[in-house]
């Protein structure tokens, strides 16, 4: 699973030829989450309360690009790095 970004101990990834929604997992210590790229909602799991503020701040400045990801993930095509939360 290719890490896209990385920023404050969070780890941004996602899977090579996905299922629908197009998502992407964030990862914080022992906490992960699967989270919703369209709508930033959580789909599965969870991360601590300023963990998810800061990934979902970043998702949505990265929407379009994440999307670009996600396609290239589904075609089995390496993603680009997206800058991180600073």
């Amino acid at each position: 699973m290719p890490t896209i970004s990385a920023f404050f101990g969070i780890l941004i990834r996602m899977f090579f030829n996905e299922h629908s929604p197009p998502h992407f997992h964030a990862e914080y210590s022992e906490f992960k989450a699967v989270i919703d790229i369209r709508t930033f909602e959580v789909i599965e799991g969870k991360l601590p309360r300023r963990a998810l503020e800061l990934v979902l701040d970043w998702a949505e400045l990265h929407q379009t690009e994440l999307m670009e990801d996600w396609e290239l993930c589904r075609k089995h095509v390496e993603p680009r790095p997206i800058e991180p939360l600073q």
